[in-house]
């Protein structure tokens, strides 16, 4: 019978490995890795803390925050006004959705890049010159690459960090 543990247990550590995959589609990997680390939690209530629950859980916060907020924050260093902001973040989202069936779903990510580019330049356009809000497109595409590379790098901590409480 305790063979069972072990593999549930690879199966879990498993999960937890693919749902990261997710984060190419810009889909909501940490967020699938903590439900999953939940319920190893409720299955085997003594392999780790809630206390442990809520650190990931506030890693998976600062993740999604930090893609947003690199995204604007680079925008505003590279020029953008809270409009271009705006219009950068709302580009991310709905290039992400649209893009997602191309290219075997990699497109979401290519789609958010390139939506954060083209919201911020739409959103810039009135009112500035040519070069300033391409300027500020270019800020939204950097940011949005690095809050993507900063989601990514939290998501592969939750990861390792679960990996040891969850194997028996």
């Amino acid at each position: 019978m305790e063979y069972l543990v072990y593999l549930w247990a690879v199966l879990l550590i498993l999960g937890l490995c693919l749902s990261q995959v997710l984060q190419l589609f810009s889909m909501p990997a940490n967020w699938v890795a903590l439900g999953l680390v939940v319920l190893w939690k409720i299955a085997y209530p003594l392999s780790m803390t809630w206390t442990f629950i809520l650190v990931l859980t506030i890693m998976a916060t600062l993740a999604e925050v930090m893609e947003f907020f690199l995204q604007a924050r680079y925008a505003g260093r590279y020029g953008a006004s809270n409009r271009g902001n705006v219009g950068g973040i709302i580009g991310a989202i709905a290039g992400a959705i649209f893009g997602a069936p191309f290219f075997f779903g990699l497109g979401a990510l290519l789609g958010a890049l390139g939506g954060a580019y083209a919201g911020c330049l739409l959103a810039e356009m009135p009112g500035r010159t040519r070069p300033e809000a391409m300027r500020a497109a270019k800020g939204a595409f950097v940011g949005k690459a690095l809050g993507f590379t900063m989601k990514i790098a939290i998501g592969a901590v939750i990861v390792v960090m679960s990996m040891p409480r969850i194997w028996p």
